[in-house]
């Protein structure tokens, strides 16, 4: 009888539980069922809320939070409230810098995150093609030329809740030459954007405006290919942020002409960078220190696209290795992209990879990338 009755409310339980879980995974992702046709997309959507089970996030405790998101849920994905600054760039163009800020973008605004994509590449940006939005009405050249007050202002919502872009097409003649007040002007503005997460697509090379929005950003990701020219951009890149990086320093103008020797120094000779700290603390300890303070708060993350071989995915370990021994910078391996058709197929379409896609081996590198950048075990 006990026994009967035990099973009995086993199975109540069980089914109690899974039309609970029903009901929940309808309620939160039905604003995406009408954005997605196909049975896939929608099948994708619930594989990922599954994981989320998976990981521990509390349903109930979800469903009862009026935001949508528990305080369990934040302490996996980030503290909401405080915005944080991802800046994506690299050495080199072509690398898919653009293709890794949309579709980390549409992962945290999945993960129920406000998000603004912004488009800083500033003379060639093609970011609103990647998340499949018409180039806006207003960009980035409506505020710098102060035809707009805020950035608020160009915020242009996308077909996937909770994200935004502020694109930088339609670009006036000499905007990829910001003057300093704009770049000051611009980078305040941030802040005032409502949205948990600002993504900044830069641009190639390393002009000072992508050196000086890479080092303000709260965390910098360097996008590279596992290919001999750039790989070497990469170096040149991640040496150019070091450099402006001490530069930028007040206290370091009085040994301007030491910093320039340590830079200038080739990989093959025995003088570092990463000498520079040594050298400098036996000369004056303060300002050592003060060297060695800067240059721990350098800490950028490397993602390899367009992985086709075990050799391709080791590189990232190579350049990890290679940065701490001749920079001193911790340079932060936090995955790779596989080689897959579906990106070039995608932007023919116009459309989001992952939501085109949700298929695609991309799918579960940027899933595992994500977590990483967000510290999720």
């Amino acid at each position: 009888m006990l026994n009967s009755l035990h099973r009995t409310c086993i199975t109540v339980n069980l089914s109690a539980l899974f039309t609970s879980f029903l009901v929940t995974t309808t309620l939160l992702f039905f604003p995406y069922i009408l954005c997605f046709s196909s049975y896939n997309k929608m099948k994708h959507l619930l594989r990922l809320w599954i994981k989320a089970i998976r990981r521990g996030w509390n349903l109930v405790s979800i469903l009862n939070d009026q935001s949508g998101l528990n305080n369990q849920f934040q302490t996996h994905l980030g503290t909401q409230g405080q915005q944080k600054v991802w800046a994506i760039g690299g050495g080199k163009g072509g690398v898919g810098k653009s293709l890794v800020t949309a579709n980390l973008a549409i992962c945290l605004a999945l993960m129920g995150h406000k998000v603004a994509a912004i488009d800083l590449d500033l003379g060639g940006a093609n970011l609103h093609t990647c998340l499949g939005v018409p180039i806006p009405e207003k960009t980035l050249s409506d505020y710098l030329s102060k035809k707009v007050r805020s950035l608020n202002e160009l915020l242009t919502p996308t077909a996937i809740n909770n994200l935004y872009i502020i694109s930088g097409a339609q670009d006036d003649l000499g905007i990829a030459n910001l003057k300093q007040m704009q770049k000051a002007k611009l980078l305040n503005q941030l802040s005032e954007l409502p949205v948990d997460y600002v993504l900044l697509d830069l641009g190639a090379g390393t002009t000072f405006n992508t050196i000086d929005f890479f080092i303000s950003a709260d965390q910098g990701i360097i996008t590279t290919l596992p290919e001999p020219t750039s790989i070497e951009n990469s170096y040149r890149f991640i040496k150019a942020v070091y450099h402006r990086k001490l530069k930028m320093a007040e206290e370091l103008l009085e040994i301007g002409p030491l910093i320039d020797q340590a830079m200038n120094a080739k990989i093959s000779q025995n003088s570092t960078p990463a000498d520079l700290i040594n050298r400098v603390i036996e000369i004056n300890p303060i300002i050592g220190q003060k060297l060695r303070s800067e240059i721990n708060k350098l800490n950028p993350r490397l993602i390899i696209n367009q992985v086709r071989t075990q050799a391709d995915i080791d590189i990232g370990f190579s350049m990890k290795l290679i940065s701490k021994k001749y920079f001193g910078i911790n340079l932060d391996y936090v995955g790779y992209l596989d080689y897959d058709a579906t990106v070039w197929q995608s932007v023919k379409k116009r459309k989001p990879l992952l939501m085109e896609f949700p298929n695609s081996t991309l799918v579960n590198n940027f899933d595992r990338i994500i977590h990483r950048l967000l510290n999720i075990n």
